[in-house]
């Protein structure tokens, strides 16, 4: 909805973020509603990127955190929203980029979105009453980013000599991966299918890999290739 939209834009803007991506807005773009509830922050959405998929969206970041409030199937490391924002921090020091995924208020994230997050950050509410609408998770973490980020920073994240991979890149090696696997047939039965590539891309996505690391796997898959295709 625009309306939520529009709050979520005024929570961050409370604790200073503002750079908003919107991914497939239910009622289009731009949204009359969503400027009236953004209250004096119009600017997050005149500025926001808008995109058809998540995979666009996150596409520059380098470390993905995904709020949820359900238990899931993904292994991945869980964050409480503090412990989420101190690493967020750290990792931005260290010159990534970052981003946190925030679902629909009606459903949340789906599977398919959380696979291609690093990490989950998890809310430790009341369980009988675990629903919080857009706007409240968005000013959570905003308040605790604010909080990490005016606190002393713990330590640095690096990898040393070489630049931590994009999200488009690790979204590539996956598609590359995908792909050659479909055609050796390994994913199979087709009633199986789109649950081992889930599982895949989120191999993938808990994997801290260097653009060097994304170049390497590349290239054991294209000689694996020739080598098949030469018959060795």
């Amino acid at each position: 909805m625009g309306e939520n939209i529009g709050a979520a834009a005024r929570a961050m803007w409370n604790f200073g973020l503002d750079r908003m991506a919107i991914v497939a807005p239910r009622d289009g773009w731009p949204n009359p509603n969503a400027v009236a509830m953004a209250s004096g922050a119009g600017r997050l959405l005149d500025e926001a990127g808008v995109y058809q998929t998540t995979s666009e969206a996150v596409g520059e970041a380098s470390y993905v955190y995904a709020t949820t409030a359900r238990s899931r199937d993904l292994t991945k490391e869980i964050f409480s929203p503090e412990a989420a924002m101190v690493d967020a921090a750290a990792r931005i020091n260290a010159g990534q980029q970052v981003a946190v995924l925030f679902g629909p208020e009606r459903s949340g994230l789906e599977n398919s979105d959380i696979a291609r997050a690093n990490a989950i950050v998890s809310v430790p509410v009341n369980p009988d009453f675990a629903s919080l609408n857009l706007a409240q998770c968005v000013l959570l973490m905003g308040y605790e980013w604010r909080r990490a980020t005016t606190d002393a920073i713990p330590h640095d994240i690096e990898f040393a000599g070489t630049e931590v991979a994009q999200q488009i890149e690790i979204e590539k090696l996956a598609d590359h991966y995908e792909d050659r696997l479909t055609e050796a047939g390994f994913f199979y039965p087709d009633t199986k299918a789109e649950g081992m590539k889930q599982t895949l891309r989120n191999l993938w996505s808990r994997m801290p890999m260097t653009r060097a690391d994304v170049q390497i796997l590349h290239g054991i898959l294209r000689q694996m290739v020739r080598w098949k295709e030469r018959g060795d």
